[in-house]
């Protein structure tokens, strides 16, 4: 494994609120962070083959891949591969230590979701972790006195905690498709270590704790990732997480078992019961991660497949990708305004279906083959003009019936034997609730602001929805999460997903569309200007990095065109040729792509 073991004094150990980290980290910086010299020195960084001309180059690999938003997670989960562990068992390594270096995203107190393929039976699985409703949820829980939608609870209170799923996620994938090489201790281990001995805050980790307002609220939270006064640990500094560390070391030791009984269970129900949540004893006990069957679609002879309710993102990929396919993007070119305005049109229809038809698929019925099939695409099609933009007012859902046939941060693995993982998983805002459960380190989610507060109240995305996704117990709340693969027949293409909110759908349709309508390497693809329109509200957001000129044409076709920073973070790998290619997205600092 990677070492990252420094001896500290017992003191320091168990120092952990408001200690001077700073004259710590100097010496900790190059252990904790350096990649060992054999990661290194192997990782191939480009070839004259791959992209020759390109502005934007992958990163190479023949054995295996990881990409992942931060760059120490993703040398650990190279490491796992070298020592013989397959792709799944990297995927666990690599999800304990993001809690630890990411916590803003990075998780035990979340959920997600997990796209799991297996190359020797050429299985392709989905993971639900997502987390729930307490069995105390009601249909009114975040609406105030005069039957409105309140934000401040289903934000900023203890009622918008669903009950974690990702200890029991990653459980169930290590048990079922884990190599068998490695226990789960071992995987916890470096994710332990770095939490007890403690990582230096980069310019990524120190960004987003100056903007974390929520964990000043927390005593339990201040105490780890602010100083005495009040002020966010700085870059250079030392963050250490002690309670975090024993955490996830129990779970390493015991399983699920140490994170949903006994005393931790015990201590996050004390903690969401303080801040006014409902959570009890028996909706942790009872918690279960659900395996499920993927959707599918086909793109100009690629198979796709990525995952079902109740993450919406997946079948709104499938379906975007459906309305688009009869439309010549490649002759029409990338980053045209008439590719753009296709683009926009059809985000508009599968959106309005989203708001429409998407909840919990154990809890309400889902017209999901009608929504992934080409002959309702081709009839949204029709509706999209290709000379005007149509006002989202006039969109309604298209009754699919007829048409029916008999989802943050994200990181994606390859193995040598073309195993893969796509996962996506989060704590809904940055740091979620921003409450650490006192005397776990486990930050806890606010996820349940998912739900439709009340139909066609906006979350905290601007995401509207209706009944099927209303808060009830020990129901899981509609996401956009979109963990992907791409298929040529049976071999494995591409693996990608983003973090986003509501613009995951677009981040990997237009990831995807890049690739095979444009011919763009994976790296070209990732870097690429993106654009978003979600219907409500009526606004084509884009990137930066589109002409003036696209721009005009964008608003006289009737599209208000907003321009926003960037957004996402996709993490992605294309496999061919004998070559694993990795790319991670450079808008956000940390980010990495290896292999060996």
């Amino acid at each position: 494994m990677v070492d990252h073991h420094i001896k500290m004094s017992s003191i320091i150990r168990k120092s952990l609120c408001f200690l001077p980290r700073r004259i710590l980290a100097a010496a900790l910086t190059l252990a904790i962070f350096a990649a060992p010299a054999s990661l290194a020195d192997t990782t191939p960084q480009t070839a004259p083959i791959i992209g020759q001309g390109a502005r934007f180059l992958p990163v190479l690999a023949e054995h295996g891949m990881v990409v992942t938003q931060e760059a120490t997670a993703t040398r650990i989960g190279v490491e796992i591969l070298r020592q013989g562990g397959n792709a799944v068992d990297a995927a666990v390594a690599v999800a304990l230590a993001l809690a630890v270096t990411l916590p803003r995203a990075g998780n035990l107190g979340g959920g997600g979701f997990m796209l799991v393929h297996i190359a020797k039976s050429k299985k392709t699985t989905a993971i639900d972790y997502r987390e729930t409703a307490p069995a105390g949820a009601t249909r009114d829980m975040f609406l105030d006195a005069n039957g409105d939608a309140d934000p401040d609870k289903s934000r900023n209170s203890g009622l918008a905690v669903g009950v974690p799923g990702t200890v029991a996620g990653l459980i169930l994938a290590e048990q079922r498709y884990g190599s068998g090489k490695l226990t789960l201790a071992e995987l916890a281990a470096p994710a332990v270590r770095l939490a007890r001995e403690g990582v230096i805050v980069g310019d990524d980790l120190a960004d987003s704790l100056s903007q974390a307002r929520r964990l000043a609220r927390w005593p339990s939270s201040a105490c780890i990732f602010m100083h005495g006064d009040g002020a966010p640990l700085r870059a250079g500094e030392l963050l250490l997480q002690p309670d975090l560390a024993n955490v996830i070391e129990a779970i390493g030791r015991d399983g699920e078992r140490a994170f949903y009984e006994g005393e931790v269970a015990d201590k996050i129900l004390a903690s969401v019961a303080a801040a006014g949540g409902r959570m009890t004893r028996d909706d942790l006990k009872s918690y279960r991660a659900v395996e499920r069957e993927p959707v599918r679609g086909e793109y100009r002879g690629r198979q796709i497949i990525s995952m079902p309710p109740p993450s919406s993102g997946g079948l709104h990929v499938i379906e975007l990708l459906n309305i688009l396919e009869s439309f010549p993007l490649a002759d029409l070119g990338p980053d045209s305004a008439a590719t753009i305005h296709l683009f926009a049109e059809g985000m508009k229809l599968v959106y309005a279906d989203r708001a429409r038809y998407l909840g919990d698929p154990d809890q309400v019925s889902i017209p999901l083959q009608a929504l992934l099939s080409k002959a309702y695409a081709a009839r949204l099609r029709s509706e999209i003009s290709t000379q005007r933009a149509r006002p989202a007012n006039e969109i309604a859902p298209v009754d699919p019936t007829p048409y029916e046939s008999d989802q943050t941060t994200h990181f994606s693995i390859v193995d040598a034997e073309g195993n893969a993982v796509s996962n996506t998983y989060t704590l809904n805002f940055s740091y979620g609730l921003g409450l650490v459960a006192e005397g776990t380190g486990v930050l806890l989610n606010n996820e349940l602001d998912d739900f439709a507060a009340k139909p066609g109240a906006p979350n905290a995305f601007g995401l509207t929805g209706g009944e099927a996704n209303a808060p009830a117990p020990r129901k899981r709340p509609l996401s956009s999460m979109a963990p992907t693969m791409v298929f040529q027949g049976d071999d494995l293409e591409l693996v990608t997903g983003s973090p986003g909110g509501s613009r995951i759908i677009t981040i990997v349709a237009e990831i995807i569309s890049d690739i095979i309508d444009f011919n763009m390497n994976v790296a070209e693809a990732t870097a690429a200007p993106r654009i978003h329109h979600q219907g409500t509200p009526d606004q084509l957001d884009v990137e930066s990095g589109l002409s003036p000129d696209t721009l005009r044409l964008l608003e006289a076709l009737g599209h208000k065109v907003a321009q926003r920073g960037a957004w996402g973070s996709a993490q992605s790998i294309v496999r061919g040729g004998g070559m694993l290619m990795g790319a991670a997205d450079t808008r956000q600092r940390g980010t990495l792509a290896a292999g060996f």
